[in-house]
């Protein structure tokens, strides 16, 4: 994930580095050519003070330790050289500047010419030694430009996360509201943007809650109407039957229909009551070994309907959770387990703790669900083979996702393998220790 904060100091801190780079080139350049014009100006001082100089008729020769190189002629005629000129001439006979190569070194040179003497006098400077001279000034006036860098690049770093504090502070009031608190920001920003920010949350947030009030409600009171005519048709069909024939195939699949409708009723109601918003995280100590036990015993006049055989091993696993969630939660899974076992099968349920986490598995020798499903298995209204499974059993498609939903409210995970049965299917809910830890 980027980070704006180091987007924008690199950003900021590239623009500076180019606007340097940018200002030394050019400002090298131009400090290269008045230097230049400098040494110029020098050399050509440096050739007229030679001119005043007196100087006999024969050719002398001056010993020096100068990079300045210098000749006197008149007539054509050398009458005085530094030792480390030419005996040829290092110019022409034409006052100004110019280049010359010799002593193998490429030299800027000057002629002057005394009027009064009728001498020219030439002088020249290695270009090397002046460029090397001009540059080392340049430089020590840009290193500690480019030394500051650092300095610069730490400021902005500064300046931008102080710039960024309040929006930190907003994500922090976002990130620590609950997951049933909608109500508005109370954070007053000031900056301008930062107040747009805090308006446009806070109109999405009451959109939200309208939209989950709404839910709610609708939920809420479905499943609260549709309880009352359900109880009335069961009272009556409950009188239907007493008046009629005890084998009545109609009266039979019209309470076996009624008896489905108040499982969808109340499964709409679990699912209501396990969503986040709504879930008071009000964990307790819960020993999963003994509740397991409780709802097996629970369940078990359904498994003696079927004739299915029941075993269970585990030992006392404590972990923070909500009973009635993790009630619900073993309901549903041993209520699956019950559907699609054939008669006369085998359901295993086992609890142990490991050094990772709690396991908890449901496992049994029913038909199985294919790999490519087991996904699919938790989405709502999502069943197996259709409308109808292989077995033949009615569901409303609703209590995997309701199991689903409470695994993660519990920050646990569930997977689906096959059992160890020949046939069959396991259900494998891991709970973290996390939350049994300081129990």
């Amino acid at each position: 994930m980027k980070s704006i904060r180091v987007f924008l100091v690199t950003v900021i801190l590239s623009i500076i580095t180019l606007f340097i780079f940018v200002a030394a080139l050019k400002g090298y350049q131009s400090s290269m050519a008045e230097a230049n014009r400098l040494f110029d100006r020098q050399l050509l001082d440096t050739a007229t003070l030679i001119a005043n100089l007196h100087t006999e008729n024969a050719v002398a020769r001056f010993h020096q330790d100068s990079t300045i190189a210098f000749q006197v002629w008149r007539r054509n005629e050398l009458i005085a050289a530094s030792d480390n000129a030419p005996d040829t001439r290092i110019a022409s006979f034409e006052p100004g500047f110019g280049f010359n190569n010799f002593a193998g070194y490429r030299w800027r040179t000057v002629t002057y010419f005394n009027s009064l003497s009728e001498d020219w006098v030439m002088a020249a400077e290695r270009t090397d030694l002046r460029n090397a001279l001009a540059e080392e000034v340049i430089l020590e006036a840009v290193w500690p430009v480019l030394l500051g860098l650092p300095v610069v690049g730490l400021l902005i770093w500064l300046i931008v996360s102080r710039g960024l504090r309040p929006l930190r502070q907003f994500a922090d009031e976002l990130g620590s509201k609950q997951a049933d608190d909608l109500s508005p920001l109370t954070y007053h920003a000031a900056y301008q943007e930062l107040s747009q920010i805090g308006q446009s949350s806070n109109r999405l947030l009451k959109r939200l809650e309208t939209s989950l009030l709404r839910e709610k409600q609708f939920a809420s009171d479905a499943a609260h109407e549709l309880r009352t005519p359900i109880s009335t048709l069961k009272v009556q069909l409950h009188n239907a039957q007493q008046d009629a024939t005890a084998d009545n195939k109609n009266i039979k699949e019209l309470r076996d229909s009624t008896d489905r409708l108040g499982h969808i009723v109340e499964q709409i109601l679990d699912l209501y009551r396990s969503s986040p918003d709504q879930f008071n995280a009000n964990f307790k100590r819960v020993d999963l070994s003994a509740l397991a036990q409780e709802v097996v015993a629970l369940k078990y006049p359904l498994f003696e309907t079927k004739n299915q055989q029941v075993t269970f091993s585990g030992e006392p696993c404590y972990l923070s959770g909500d009973h009635f969630a993790l009630t619900t939660l073993l309901q549903n899974l041993l209520g699956n387990a019950n559907k699609y076992t054939p008669p006369s099968g085998h359901i295993s349920v086992s609890v142990h703790q490991s050094e990772h986490c709690i396991t908890l598995t449901i496992e049994d020798n029913g038909p199985g669900i294919p790999e490519d499903e087991r996904k699919s298995v938790f989405q709502r209204f999502y069943r197996v083979g259709g409308d109808r499974h292989s077995t033949g059993e009615h569901g409303c498609g609703l209590g995997l996702a309701i199991v689903k939903h409470i695994v993660e409210l519990h920050d646990a995970s569930i997977t689906i393998t096959d059992s160890r049965f020949e046939t069959g299917t396991a259900f494998v809910v891991s709970f973290p220790l996390i939350r049994s830890s300081g129990l």
